[in-house]
């Protein structure tokens, strides 16, 4: 399969699940999480799906679009490992979605931050809350959600916070 093909895929599954959360989260309050901005499509997409939520946005290195860049008091920039840890100080409450983009093309360095991601999200979501992630999680307060089947296989995660 081509790079193309690939990315293509990804992005088809990435907004597949993303249009599944709305009924997912419905009646659970938080706001929502954005791991990693890139150039901000997933976060525009996000502000059509949830236009009354707040979005906080982690990014590294801010590159995004300008159209697509957060307002300052939504916009958490710097290294992952040590702004989300610190998340809640700045949340007004746990959040209830999160979607997490922040893997690589490195296997190792993939595993690594997913072990990570793995022992942290589940202080930073509430209960009943919900994780896409392009990344597979392991925690037991996190239940695995079916995916829909068109999906390709490990292309993408959703978890319960429970």
């Amino acid at each position: 399969m081509s790079r193309l093909d690939s990315f293509i895929r990804r992005m088809q599954a990435q907004r597949d699940l993303l249009n599944a959360t709305p009924a997912l989260i419905e009646g659970l309050g938080g706001p929502i999480l954005e791991l990693g901005l890139g150039n901000g499509r997933t976060y525009d997409h996000l502000r059509c799906l949830f236009p009354d939520r707040e979005i906080f946005v982690f990014e590294r290195h801010l590159a995004a679009h300008p159209d697509c860049v957060p307002a300052a008091p939504y916009l958490i920039e710097g290294d992952i490992r040590e702004t989300l840890p610190r998340a809640l100080e700045r949340l007004p409450a746990p959040a209830a979605l999160v979607h997490n983009d922040i893997g690589t093309g490195d296997a190792a360095a993939n595993a690594e931050i997913a072990a990570w991601l793995s022992n942290t999200l589940p202080s930073v979501v509430r209960k009943a809350g919900v994780i896409v992630s392009d990344q597979a999680l392991a925690h037991a307060r996190l239940s695995p959600l079916p995916v829909p089947a068109a999906l390709p296989a490990d292309r993408y995660f959703l978890y319960r916070r429970l």
